[in-house]
């Protein structure tokens, strides 16, 4: 048994964590032995490993958030599972890892037959992509939504599911070489950031009233999507890639009434109760069983190449996430 491991964090995150070997005891009562198959990181497991992250476990620690698995061994006690069975991995257990213990009652299991580098990134990316979408405006099928990183794996959900409740989207990246993957993926209108870009994105519609803008950049890119809205329009704020406070003139918040707004799914799955997240998981387990939902993929890496990995994941210009594939 392996696991990835880190006792401190600094700038460099790949610096931080290595491959080191444990063990285990066999499963106590109530409790599950787990095979991790697969394993994302995420752009919020680089910040966890940097110290510049909302909420940060208590050292020293196992990195991943999110993943899946087999059932390798029933402890006493258990129902409802089975040796062999895919099981979503508990929120923020420290998932980059060949085999983990954990309660029976907090695992959820899942398709099987489904790829399993797909089910990995059930519990971060797609529910915030869902969520966004539905949670802040009342959006009808022919609306339009706008976002700025559009080529990020949110951005990517965001894409499908808005196609899939028949919403069109007006996607922006901040570079040209990342138009063709996102229209390619079904973005409606792929447009370039930049000074003019309202005008374009007015141009791109036809005007259309947009009460909707999803933001991961923040800056004066945040400004750009407010300006793109219709009056008492909401921009909701996930991220700050571009390294700068979210930024809305006083023209925007009082004479056209845009609203911005922050969503941080740690605090949504605190706040949700039991039903609410397992009718979440078991809608977009579905859609990925089935392949309406999925992620670009750019590598697997298996564990004690977690450095690599976790450098490859940490650079600007990935085509796709990468995973951990602890025991391939």
């Amino acid at each position: 048994m392996k696991h990835a491991r880190y006792t401190h964090r600094g700038p460099v995150p790949q610096d931080v964590i290595e491959a080191v070997e444990f063990t285990l005891p066999p499963p106590a009562e109530g409790q599950v032995l787990v095979e991790v198959t697969a394993a994302p990181i995420n752009p919020s497991d680089v910040l966890t490993l940097t110290g510049q992250y909302g909420s940060l476990p208590p050292l020293p620690a196992v990195g991943g958030n999110e993943g899946v698995g087999r059932v390798a061994e029933l402890g006493p006690g258990v129902a409802g599972l089975k040796p062999g069975q895919c099981v979503l991995l508990p929120v923020g257990s420290g998932t980059w890892t060949t085999h983990m213990l954990a309660d029976a009652k907090a695992l959820v299991p899942l398709p099987d037959g489904a790829d399993h580098l797909q089910l990995s990134m059930l519990t971060v990316n797609p529910p915030t992509a869902r969520l966004l979408l539905s949670d802040f405006a009342d959006l009808q099928p022919g609306d339009w939504v706008v976002q700025n990183a559009a080529n990020s794996a949110v951005g990517g959900y965001v894409v499908q599911l808005a196609k899939a409740r028949g919403l069109r989207t007006v996607n922006v990246v901040r570079r040209d070489d990342a138009r063709a993957a996102v229209a390619e993926a079904g973005g409606d209108v792929v447009l370039v950031d930049g000074d003019d870009l309202v005008a374009r994105v007015r141009e791109a519609t036809g005007g259309a009233t947009i009460a909707l803008a999803i933001d991961a950049v923040g800056g004066m890119a945040t400004e750009r999507l407010a300006q793109s809205l219709a009056p008492g329009g909401t921009v909701v704020n996930y991220g700050a890639m571009g390294g700068e406070a979210c930024l809305v003139s006083p023209a925007s918040l009082i004479f056209r009434d845009i609203r911005l707004r922050g969503f941080w799914l740690s605090r949504w799955y605190k706040s949700a109760d039991p039903k609410m997240r397992a009718d979440l998981f078991r809608e977009l387990s579905g859609m990925i069983a089935s392949g309406r939902l999925r992620a670009q993929i750019q590598a697997t890496y298996g564990i004690d190449a977690i450095r690599e990995a976790v450098a490859e994941a940490a650079s600007g210009k990935r085509s796709g996430k990468i995973v951990i594939t602890p025991n391939a």
